[in-house]
């Protein structure tokens, strides 16, 4: 596999473009209408695709995504070098914050907040090494 994409439906591509530049702190290597992508890994990126053109591609065969908008629809854990600082970014981007960062009983140090479209994003490092690594 040489990439993986994983999309997420917005209300609004340009406001989600924004947003996820100023939290992602990087420029998107794909922006024209209908999709915007950033890269999070060397092989993984985050595409933006507006609503109403997943549903014309979609059809009736699923529920049109706009009538989940604000709904909890994914979570993007992301692991940053300072949780308190990108979950800054998320706020000052207009985000919504749901906790400040928090050592999680799996080991993370996690922050969580909400983009505009209400998906989940978690702002993550490693407090406690994995014995099995």
């Amino acid at each position: 596999m040489e990439k993986t994409l994983f999309v997420i439906y917005v209300a609004d591509q340009e406001r989600s473009r924004v947003f996820y530049q100023s939290i992602l702190e990087k420029e998107p290597v794909l922006d024209v209408p209908g999709m915007t992508e950033f890269m999070l890994t060397d092989s993984a990126a985050l595409g933006i695709m507006p609503e109403q053109g997943i549903a014309k591609i979609l059809g009736d065969a699923v529920p049109h995504p706009q009538d989940g908008n604000g709904i909890p629809r994914c979570e993007l854990y992301l692991f940053v070098d300072d949780p308190s600082a990108s979950y800054q970014l998320l706020l000052d981007a207009g985000g919504k914050p749901i906790n400040s960062p928090e050592v999680r009983p799996w080991g993370d140090l996690v922050s969580y907040g909400v983009d505009p479209d209400g998906h989940i994003i978690a702002f993550a490092c490693a407090v406690f090494k994995d014995p099995l690594q």
